[in-house]
């Protein structure tokens, strides 16, 4: 069998071997969902939905392709926070009847995962 070069999608990044990347990735999708759903009138709760979390997935590929420990944990802090934000938002749209109870328990429940799983990276760096 020929030694031939592995494409882009075998080799992979760090990131996408982590399992909070991937639960990102998929809340990603979820709020998508959820933005796309929202009434008319409440495109800025549905932006801000969407805004963070991107920046999930976004800073914890950065958070993990930094070599620096302090610089890693600061980007999963971020990540961290842009995770309270969503839930955040997911909390004022069921308060206001944008969203089921379903979906926002869903969402929360991916937001509360992704919490701890980035708590775990920065506690991971700072302690290292």
């Amino acid at each position: 069998m020929p030694n031939t070069p592995l494409g882009p999608r075998e080799q992979g990044f760090q990131f996408e071997r982590l399992d909070v990347y991937r639960l990102a990735l998929e809340f990603t999708s979820f709020a998508h969902e959820t933005a796309s759903a929202l009434p008319r009138g409440h495109a800025g709760l549905a932006d801000q939905l969407e805004r963070a979390a991107a920046s999930i997935v976004l800073n914890t590929a950065e958070g993990a392709g930094e070599f620096s420990r302090k610089e890693k944990a600061r980007f999963f802090r971020m990540a961290l926070r842009s995770s309270a934000e969503c839930a955040a938002v997911l909390a004022v749209s069921g308060r206001l009847g944008l969203i089921s109870p379903e979906q926002e328990d869903r969402g929360r429940q991916m937001t509360y995962r992704l919490a701890a799983m980035l708590t775990r990276l920065v506690l991971r760096q700072e302690r290292l």
